[in-house]
Formats: structure tokens, C-alpha cells, sequence
């Protein structure tokens, strides 16, 4: 039985590479439309003439408070996503150096760590949202987080591979000046 390739062309890299890709663009498309709600949840709090301004979601709510529980949310939304994006495009850098064969190049430590931060930023996103949902009227109040030790390992874990890929590609640099 045939065994699977992890590294080059037509390997497991390759086919993950072309999944990141796709995520990649959906992503995308999610941010845009989030920057237009974005965008659109300001002009409709300053201006109730504009269509869909008044929002029935919250009753008891003056418009403008509805509003700036929706826009907390949107914004939240964008940037939980936008951290998925950043998390996503290193990734998708990485598995290209994986695709082509060359998994310590120098530069894959640099993208491990901003994943590393990345995955940091969501999870301190999710303290933000909590803490500033606090402040909003009860509709948006959000259940308190909990500490998520797997979300704080991973941050770790992803630390420890830039780590080992930066002691690989240093290995690979002694190789290539000694031959």
C-alpha cells in the first residue's frame, strides 16, 4: 500500500496548502462584508432615516443603544476573523515552503510566531468582548469567559515549533556553508 508524502508536490502539504488557500478567500469575503455592516451600523446609528435603521432586536432600547450593541458585535466579529485571516495567511506561507520541499526556510520561524500571536490575540479578544460587554446594556452582556488552558498550551506549543524550526533551518545554514 502506497504511504501518503508529507512534504513537495501532490503530497499532504500540498493538498492542505490548497484548503488554506480557499479559507483564505472566504475569509476575505467575510471581512468585506463585515467592514460594510460595520460601516453601515455607524451611518444608521448617526442617521434612524437610513433603510433597516431602526432595530426592533432590542426592545426597550433607544435606537442608539441597540445600535452600539450590534456595532459591539460586529466589531468583535471582525476582529475574532481578522485574527483567523492573519493565523490563516501564515499558515498558508508555511505549507507553501512545505509544498516546495523546504520546511526549515529561515522565514517559517517568523510566520510561526505571528501565528503564535495571532492565536493569542483571539483568545484576549474574548476577554475584551467580555469585559466591554459588561458596559453595554444587559442584551449584550456576554456569559463570562473562562481561562482556556488549551487555547494558552496552543499559543505554547506553536512558541516551541518557531523555536525548533529556527534550531532546523540554522542546522540547514551550518550544512550548506560547510559542504
Amino acid at each position: 500500500m502506497p504511504t501518503m508524502r508529507a512534504l513537495g508536490p501532490g503530497s499532504l502539504s500540498s493538498f492542505l496548502k490548497t484548503v488554506l488557500d480557499l479559507v483564505w478567500i472566504l475569509l476575505l469575503v467575510v471581512l468585506a462584508i463585515l467592514a460594510a455592516s460595520l460601516l453601515y451600523g455607524v451611518l444608521a446609528a448617526v442617521n434612524p432615516a437610513l433603510p433597516f435603521a431602526r432595530l426592533a432586536l432590542f426592545e426597550g432600547l433607544d435606537p442608539l443603544q441597540a445600535w452600539a450593541v450590534v456595532l459591539v458585535r460586529l466589531l468583535t466579529a471582525f476582529l475574532f476573523v481578522a485574527g483567523v485571516q492573519v493565523i490563516v495567511s501564515r499558515l498558508r506561507e508555511i505549507f507553501a515552503t512545505l509544498k516546495a520541499g523546504d520546511p526549515f526556510h529561515p522565514e517559517n520561524v517568523t510566520r510561526l510566531r505571528v501565528v503564535a500571536i495571532g492565536l493569542a490575540w483571539l483568545e484576549l479578544v474574548r476577554y475584551a468582548v467580555w469585559i466591554l460587554g459588561a458596559l453595554l446594556p444587559p442584551p449584550a452582556a456576554p456569559d463570562r469567559p473562562n481561562l482556556s488552558l488549551t487555547a494558552w498550551f496552543s499559543v505554547l506549543v506553536v512558541v516551541v515549533l518557531a523555536e525548533v524550526f529556527r534550531e532546523g533551518a540554522r542546522l540547514r545554514r551550518e550544512a550548506e556553508l560547510t559542504i
